[in-house]
């Protein structure tokens, strides 16, 4: 009955909210103050548990890898497809699609946890697997220093009861690993996913920002990880894989994204190697080469906002979230600056956080050739003195979104485009470009 009245709640408050143009998750803040208990029941129904990942960076673009993966292995996945990481995001999720009985029609969950309110959420819910990607500076004024968010990561990982994926290039993410290993107790089981030797300065961590190049570390004798990303290329990488060389073409876009479908490999192969939960019927169990997992990787697109590619005027727009100093610095990597139209937003509202200095720790000159058409959001003109002293020509300063994105349309016709933009002012923009062009409704 507690479910029946949580479901009909929530649902009653999702179609009012729509109907009104709120926030997709208010019907999970309503029911979590109604019924704290309900996201307990409803995951622990399912087959294979619950599957966490959190880190600073990359967990959307990641979590939909892992979907995907596992949904063409056969299995029924439920998470929280727009992104809405707090626990009210996973509820209002939770209630979008289960029955009015309040059951899901899943096998596992796959949800993506903000690092701070992922503490309320394994207060009620244990996950069975978790996946930490990365401890990057990232929103300081709301987290404070990098060792806090470590700190919140290592929580998560003492509350997961049977695997752990664990990024070995991450320093901080590393220790959480070796602490969990060695933990006395039902530790969980710890895999690694990681770089080849080679590719370890393509994708730098926050330390390689402050170490310079006097400390070096000997990695020639490592060995290979579950998953290890030895190559990469235009759409294509080679991931070893016990033992073995598989390469692939990808539509995913960026480095870091690239970089992340390592840890979403390992940890779909973790979960490949479960066996069901107690209670559950044996015909769950699945089987999937790593092959097929490959294969079904390089058919995933980008996740909304995270290298997205849109059509506008008849001409590619391609939207780059970014957040922190290394994402912002592997975006710019990631894609060739020349013909291309560049307009940047950057917002300092809660969930972008209030703190921009980091935009200091971002070499620009990339941009230089071309300079960028427009610069807009909350803090345009921050924005634009920093590119400024890179000595990259702006175009138009307006921190309306609106008025920019009119401004960089008339400054590039007949131009493929592209914008870099903090997570607000992605869903600021992508509602603007809905009027104007068609965009996937993640609502």
């Amino acid at each position: 009955m507690r479910d029946f009245l949580s479901a009909v709640t929530g649902k009653t408050v999702r179609q009012v909210a729509r109907l009104r143009g709120g926030g997709s998750a208010l019907p999970g803040l309503v029911v979590e103050r109604l019924d704290p208990g309900f996201l307990a029941r409803v995951l622990g129904r399912l087959p294979y548990g619950v599957v966490a990942v959190s880190g600073t960076n990359g967990k959307t673009t990641t979590t939909k890898m892992i979907v995907e993966m596992l949904e063409a292995s056969g299995l029924r996945v439920f998470t929280n497809r727009t992104g809405s990481n707090f626990s009210r995001g996973v509820i209002a999720a939770a209630v979008q699609e289960c029955s009015i009985s309040g059951k899901l029609d899943a096998d596992v969950a796959v949800l993506e946890l903000d690092e701070a309110h992922a503490m309320y959420f394994i207060e009620r819910v244990k996950p069975r697997f978790t996946l930490l990607l990365n401890v990057l500076r990232d929103q300081l004024d709301r987290f404070g220093e990098i060792d806090t968010t470590a700190k919140l990561l290592q929580r998560i990982a003492d509350a997961t009861t049977e695997g752990l994926v664990i990024n070995r290039e991450d320093r901080l993410v590393a220790e959480i690993g070796e602490r969990t290993r060695v933990r006395a107790g039902s530790a969980p089981r710890v895999v690694e996913f990681g770089l080849s030797n080679a590719l370890l300065s393509t994708f730098p961590s926050d330390d390689d920002f402050h170490a310079g190049a006097a400390e070096t570390v000997d990695n020639s004798e490592r060995p290979d990880a579950d998953v290890t990303l030895i190559e990469l290329g235009d759409h294509e990488a080679v991931f070893r894989i016990d033992g073995e060389d598989l390469r692939t073409d990808l539509k995913l876009e960026g480095l870091y994204n690239i970089f992340n479908a390592a840890a979403a490999l390992s940890t779909v192969r973790m979960l490949m190697q479960a066996q069901v939960l107690p209670g559950h019927p044996s015909k769950y169990t699945t089987e999937t080469t790593n092959e097929e997992l490959v294969q079904a990787l390089a058919q995933v697109r980008p996740a909304f906002g995270r290298g997205e590619q849109l059509v506008l005027d008849g001409q590619p727009l391609d939207l780059v979230l970014v957040k922190n100093p290394a994402g912002f610095r592997l975006g710019l990597a990631s894609f060739d600056p020349d013909g291309v139209a560049v307009m940047i937003a950057i917002n300092d509202q809660y969930a972008d956080g209030r703190d921009m200095s980091w935009l200091w720790d971002v070499d620009f000159t990339s941009l230089s050739d071309e300079g960028v058409a427009a610069v807009s959001g909350t803090r345009a003109w921050d924005m634009a003195l920093r590119l400024e002293h890179d000595d990259v020509a702006v175009g138009a300063v307006h921190e309306g979104l609106s008025e920019a994105l009119s401004a960089f349309r008339a400054a590039s016709p007949g131009q493929p485009r592209r914008i870099y933009c903090t997570y607000t002012a992605m869903l600021a923009l992508r509602k603007e470009l809905a009027e104007l062009t068609e965009v996937e409704n993640i609502w």
